[in-house]
């Protein structure tokens, strides 16, 4: 499993009551952010699937995509709003994304479900493993709250690769 990489964030600080460090908190925000970037941009990618799914298992799939993609939007904002609430500011802006998005970029000439469904296993657990890594450094931190956030997301982002994953099992 790969270790969250924590950076400190180009954007200033402001105060709260809340009892972390203010040296945590920095660290924190940072890990927000990439996370926010990476939630934000496999939320467009799904919807990018959503959209231009085509094939005999068009509707199961465009409502499947769609019903993930709705769950990964929820993310974005428990993310970002998780980076406020320590005093720092969201970078969530789509061409914040774009630029720190560690995802690898979804493939245009993807059409029929079997494609979409190959690209987005491949990003959701990528952004799984990333998810997983960013609990053990907000533990590393101090911050179990922020760690419970994200132990939230890698809860349902495993069982939304498994609905993925099982469309090419068995």
């Amino acid at each position: 499993m790969a270790k969250a990489e924590v950076v400190a964030p180009r954007s200033r600080m402001f105060n709260t009551h809340i009892d972390l460090p203010a040296e945590q908190r920095v660290k924190v925000i940072a890990l927000l952010n990439q996370q926010l970037a990476d939630t934000f941009d496999l939320y467009s990618q799904t919807k990018q699937a959503h959209w231009n799914v085509k094939g005999m298992h068009f509707y199961q799939l465009h409502l499947l995509f769609d019903s993930l993609a709705s769950s990964m939007l929820g993310f974005v904002d428990l993310i970002a709003e998780r980076a406020t609430a320590l005093g720092g500011v969201a970078q969530g802006t789509a061409r914040m994304a774009v630029s720190a998005s560690t995802l690898p970029e979804y493939l245009p000439e993807a059409i029929d479900g079997k494609h979409h469904l190959e690209a987005l296993i491949i990003r959701y657990a990528a952004y799984a493993a990333s998810t997983r890594a960013a609990i053990s450094a907000c533990d590393e931190l101090g911050d179990l709250d922020t760690a419970d956030l994200f132990t939230q997301v890698s809860r349902d982002v495993d069982k939304d690769l498994w609905f993925l994953e099982a469309h090419l099992q068995g």
